[in-house]
């Protein structure tokens, strides 16, 4: 029996398509999947390049031009609000250049994250294919007028490379620090006993409050384990749960638990009663809180500069992102990129040209670009 390893799916959905597909009556078709692809990587990258990984894919069938290319941005949208809202990780978003962009497309868009090491990271694309596909898989319906005509498509993902982008945006020397929203274990309660009474006495204790904020829908977890409470601490924060409970026979005494937040290091003493009310907010203070370091990282790496010396010294020295002009031509994208191993992320939304010269040629610039090293 003949196995075919694919990169993405295209060939596949479409070879279906031209089946499915006779009339506008039959549009938008959306397909949305989760699937394993291969790609023969020369270096892999634990979570960010591996031959073969899980991903999300799209893959849309329109109508009209205009059709196709809302519903490319509105992915990309999309998948901004994923990044932002959830992993807490800020993206640039923007357009591709030709050379960057997806094979077989009109226009590539992207979000870019910038990592810990102040690399970019491509966290996700979204396609406009045009007719490119339609006609390349011979895909026409007959419109509103009974004409015959190719349709209009759309293609999209982001991958499992989404763990490594938390991982490396968020993690410090302790480890991971995960969002709350997308923390398996939000909290971890580490019971500090030294008797079997103890035990007993702080399992009931813990009870008390454990069931109010299981109702609240607070994932949480205790650790019953043998191991040394310091040993816990620090596999726990390695793990890297936003929020830890500690509860010994002292606390219990007092009616406290001690509290300490993953994301910034603080502890306090908390009133259980307080619990309650206490954690949900903090839980979304932390996921603001990650969101907001991340924001002022990248912020803090981004230069604009507007002569090539100043940009190679950057480069090479601290990374991060560059914004500057290009004069739009291949030549240029590829001379800085041989040069200096940055290349252009996107052409962000934002872009404004206006003023701005070649950082390499010294041309009138066409766009207002973002280049650094990236994976």
């Amino acid at each position: 029996e003949e196995v075919i390893v694919r990169p993405t799916s295209e060939t596949v959905i479409w070879s279906m398509y031209k089946k499915w597909i006779q009339s506008y009556r039959d549009l938008p078709l959306l397909i949305n999947q989760w699937a394993n692809v291969v790609r023969w990587e020369m270096r892999t990258r634990l979570f960010l390049r591996t031959t073969e990984f899980l991903w999300q894919e799209g893959h849309t069938a329109h109508e009209t031009a205009d059709e196709a290319e809302q519903e490319t941005l509105k992915i990309l949208e999309i998948y901004r609000q994923l990044a932002e809202d959830y992993l807490a990780m800020p993206v640039l978003t923007g357009l591709k250049t030709e050379s960057e962009k997806f094979a077989g497309a009109d226009k590539t868009y992207s979000i870019e994250a910038m990592m810990g090491d102040k690399r970019a990271l491509q966290a996700g694309t979204s396609h406009n294919l045009g007719q490119n596909f339609a006609k390349a898989f011979d895909v026409t319906f007959q419109d509103r007028n009974n004409q015959e005509k190719y349709v209009y498509a759309t293609s999209w993902g982001v991958s499992t490379r989404l763990v490594g982008g938390v991982v490396m945006a968020h993690g410090d020397d302790k480890g991971l620090r995960l969002p709350p929203k997308i923390a398996p274990v939000q909290i971890v309660v580490i019971p500090i006993v030294r008797s079997e009474e103890d035990q007993v006495k702080i399992k009931e204790y813990v009870d008390i409050f454990l069931g109010d904020l299981i109702d609240q829908g607070v994932r949480i977890e205790v650790d019953w384990s043998n191991n040394s409470p310091g040993f816990k601490f620090n596999e726990w924060e390695m793990k890297g749960v936003p929020i830890r409970l500690e509860v010994g026979m002292r606390d219990m005494s007092d009616e406290e638990v001690i509290l300490v937040r993953r994301d910034n290091g603080e502890k306090q003493a908390v009133q259980v009663k307080e619990l309650r009310n206490i954690i949900p907010k903090m839980l979304a203070e932390i996921q603001s809180s990650l969101l907001q370091q991340a924001k002022d990282f990248q912020h803090a790496n981004t230069n604009s500069v507007d002569n090539y010396g100043d940009f190679k010294k950057i480069i090479s020295n601290n990374g991060g992102y560059i914004r500057c002009g290009w004069d739009g031509t291949p030549e240029t994208e590829d001379a800085i990129k041989n040069e200096t191993k940055a290349t252009i992320r996107c052409i962000p939304f934002d872009s404004d040209p206006s003023g701005l010269t070649c950082i390499y040629s010294g041309k009138e610039a066409q766009h207002e670009v973002v280049f650094s090293k990236a994976y």
